[in-house]
Parts: structure tokens; C-alpha cells; sequence
């Protein structure tokens, strides 16, 4: 089959010490370095080393698991990335915020800050927060419905760009001969009122260098992917074959198409676990010690509230039981719960094996081998319309990004697959996205004539 044209995208999944639940407890790794920026900031040069789109560092405003199971808390992304950003040239740097428990100025100022610090670099990762636990650190008594949550955040994101739209690109002159400092003219208060939100005045920072941080998104339900149609450019998506991962892809293309987007505006990355040896047999011993320090007690816990189920309903040596409820009935993670049921059905997993399969990726395809293997799986999801680029989501960090970098990043480079060195300086030109206009000149290509 002839190599589809074009280069791949890779973000780098940056997750303590490695994705692995038990990577923290292998004799290499700090169990202490997840909050230790001199950690981020080797695993942000590696990744620019490697020439890697972007990084990304996930987040929920609540203390995940028992702090028995992984190393617990984390730094906050938007602060870590800031620190990042002056360590770093040309990579960008993408955050997760929720919409469900933060308000739309504050975190419009928040990312744009970041996009002016970082030179244009800033993502934003849009989520909606599944799960009780966070919703009462708010002031709630239970979780907003998953459509609400999805409604909110999609008024959340036009808040958002009325804010980042809110100054003109030339709005600040700096004219010191004329003492005007910017045109007051070129300022445009978000006066939005909706359902959710009221919204007076313009962003206390200027347009940033991108206009608008890229979004991305993450969720696979039908309300994520109609969020994400209407607005990503970026899609983070978990899938487990090449046959789901190509209907995804073309749903989605499809659903921006029929929104009047360029389907090549929204990029679709499923995320990879890639456990690296020198041969077969190293990956699989990796992955195999990996397996074995798993407490499948902490595990279990998670797999039932993911499931919607009590724990005690599951067995780890039986298959997963048939009366579970569907995915209509659960008001987290849809998407992930599903895919998890229909990996362990098709698959005739018993508790105990789902939960090792689900200990390095929590769903997301893991893919153990030798360096050249791994590169041939990514190449065969690029050439059959299943992904645009990757989501890379090392088991151990830093040496699984190490390894990555040094050993798979060649061969894809060699097969004409990755860029060998950074042609732009903005996250949108890693990604291939444009700029998007400001109001004002917006403004005037609407009302100029079409020949």
C-alpha cells in the first residue's frame, strides 16, 4: 500500500512517573519525582529533542485513587507548564482544565498568559470532569448530568474565544511620540449572556500569539465528539483496533464536515503505551515485571467505580459479570467505560487479566516490543485512515520517552514519517493549524464581496 502523504503528529503524554501504575516501584524510579519540576523539565527536553509536537499533562480537581496505590497529587499544569516554558524553545505545552469547575475568564486569562510566555506554544486540553468526588469539592451534592456538563463546557469555549477575541491584534500601539498607549477603539467587551454564564467585559491581556490557544479534546462519547466536531483541533482519543480506530476517525471528520470545518483542521491522536526492549522478549519481560507489582486490590476499586459497580460484584478470576449497567446508565466516563466492557468480552478476560491490561494505558492501546515493531504499528494505523498522529503515553518515565525518542523517533524519521527538525515556532504550525483571525479582520472578510 503506498505511505499516505504528509508527516505524523506526536504529543507526548507526561504522567509522573510513567503511565504504568506500577512504574513507581521499579528500582529505577523516584516514587517522589511527580512533584519535582527538574523531572518535567528533563522529560520537556527529551521530547523537544525529539522534535515532538507538543507535551500534555492531564488533571482533575480532585485527589485521584488511594494514595496507596501510585504516587498521588500533582503540580498544577498551567503553573508547571510555565516553568516549562522557559526551559524550552519550541515545543508546545498543552494543559487540562476542566469547564465543569472554573470560570470562563479566568481561565481564558489563564492560557493566554501562557501563550504569551511560552511565545505561542499553549494548548488546552477541554474537559467536562466525571465523578462525584470533585463535584463535591464545589459546592455540589452530586454530579451534573453528562449532558449539562457538555452544554456548559460548549458555552464555556465561546465565552472563551469572545474573551481571547476581545483585543484587536494592533490594539496596543506603544505610539509614545502621540502618548497612546493602544487604541481603545480596537477593545471589544465579551457582553455574552447565556445559560451559564454572564460575561461582561474584555480579557485583561492582549490577544496572544496564536489568537486562541489550541483546543483539544478528549472525550469519545457522542456528546464529547459533538463537542469536539464543533471545536477541537486537536482530538486525544483512546482505541484498542485498528477497526474502531477508523470508524472513529471517519465519525469524526465527518461530523466537522457536515459543520462546515476543514476535517483536516481537527487532528486525531489515540494514545499508544509503548513498552520498549531491544527485543521481543526485553518488551515482554518489561511489561510482564510491570504486571506483577500491580495491587490488584487498589486496581479493582477503580475498574468498579469506572464500571458502576460495587466491588464486590467482581471477581478477579472470573470474566467481568453480565448484568452490568450500560453505558446509557453511567454519568462519568461513557466512553471509556465502554470501551473497557467490550475489550474484556472480546477478549474472554477474567478480572484479574483486564486489570493487568488496563495497569499501563487505563484503556488506551499498549503496544510492547522492539523499537522498529512499534514504529511499524504507528505506520499502520497512519496509512489506514485510523489516526493523524499519536498520542505517546510511556509506561516509565523518563526512560520509556527516552527510549522512544531515541530508538522509534529515527525510524519513523527514516520512513519520511516525522519531521526531522522544527520548521515553525507555534503549536499551530506543529499541527498544521491557521491562525485564527481577530474581530476585526474577521470582520472584513465577511463583509468583503465574493467575486
Amino acid at each position: 500500500m503506498s505511505q499516505r502523504p504528509g508527516t505524523l503528529h506526536l504529543n507526548a503524554f507526561l504522567m509522573g512517573v510513567g503511565h504504568h501504575e506500577a512504574a513507581w516501584r521499579l528500582p529505577e524510579s523516584d516514587p517522589f519525582a511527580h512533584v519535582d519540576v527538574r523531572h518535567y523539565t528533563e522529560l520537556a527536553r527529551i521530547a523537544e529533542r525529539g522534535t515532538m509536537d507538543s507535551l500534555f499533562l492531564a488533571d482533575s480537581p480532585v485527589l485521584w485513587n488511594n494514595v496507596g496505590r501510585r504516587p498521588s497529587g500533582a503540580l498544577e499544569p498551567t503553573v508547571l507548564l510555565t516553568a516549562l516554558a522557559g526551559v524550552t524553545e519550541r515545543i508546545g505545552l498543552i494543559a487540562t482544565a476542566s469547564t465543569t469547575y472554573n470560570e470562563p475568564f479566568n481561565l481564558a486569562r489563564r492560557f493566554a498568559s501562557l501563550d504569551h510566555i511560552s511565545g505561542g506554544r499553549a494548548g488546552w486540553n477541554v474537559v467536562t470532569t466525571a465523578g462525584l468526588d470533585a463535584a463535591r469539592n464545589f459546592n455540589l451534592d452530586e454530579l451534573p448530568a453528562h449532558r449539562d456538563r457538555y452544554e456548559r463546557a460548549a458555552e464555556f469555549i465561546e465565552v472563551s474565544r469572545k474573551l481571547w477575541d476581545s483585543w484587536a491584534d494592533d490594539a496596543a500601539l506603544g505610539d509614545k511620540a502621540a502618548g497612546v498607549w493602544g487604541d481603545q477603539d480596537r477593545i471589544f467587551p465579551a457582553n455574552h449572556v447565556g445559560r451559564f454564564f454572564k460575561v461582561a467585559g474584555a480579557l485583561n491581556v492582549p490577544r496572544s500569539p496564536q489568537g486562541h490557544p489550541v483546543l483539544v479534546q478528549a472525550g469519545s462519547s457522542e456528546d464529547g465528539k459533538e463537542l469536539a466536531a464543533r471545536y477541537a483541533e486537536a482530538v486525544f482519543t483512546a482505541q484498542q483496533t485498528l477497526p474502531e480506530a477508523q470508524a472513529f476517525y471517519a465519525d469524526l471528520k465527518a461530523r466537522a464536515r457536515a459543520l462546515g470545518r476543514d476535517p483536516d483542521g481537527i487532528k486525531i491522536l489515540p494514545g499508544i503505551v509503548p513498552v520498549l526492549g531491544g527485543t521481543e522478549a526485553e518488551a515482554r519481560a518489561l511489561e510482564d515485571e510491570l504486571e506483577r507489582l500491580i495491587r490488584p486490590e487498589y486496581a479493582l476499586r477503580q475498574l468498579a467505580t469506572t464500571l458502576g459497580v460495587s466491588p464486590d460484584v467482581l471477581d478477579l478470576d472470573r470474566e467481568l459479570p453480565d448484568d452490568l449497567p450500560d453505558e446509557d446508565q453511567i454519568e462519568g466516563a461513557k466512553s471509556r467505560r465502554t470501551l473497557i466492557v467490550n475489550l474484556a468480552r472480546r477478549e474472554r478476560l477474567t478480572v484479574r487479566q483486564l486489570i493487568g491490561r488496563l495497569g499501563g494505558g487505563r484503556g488506551h492501546r499498549t503496544f510492547a516490543g522492539t523499537p522498529e515493531q512499534v514504529a511499524d504499528a504507528i505506520e499502520e494505523w497512519w496509512n489506514n485512515g485510523a489516526a493523524d498522529g499519536f498520542n505517546v503515553m510511556p509506561p516509565v518515565l523518563p526512560s520509556g520517552l527516552a527510549a522512544f525518542v531515541d530508538h522509534v523517533v529515527p525510524i519513523l524519521r527514516r520512513r519520511g514519517l516525522f519531521r526531522t527538525e522544527y520548521t515553525g515556532t507555534t503549536l499551530r504550525d506543529h499541527y498544521g493549524l491557521p491562525r485564527p483571525p481577530d474581530r476585526l479582520h474577521r470582520r472584513a472578510a465577511e463583509l468583503t464581496p465574493v467575486p
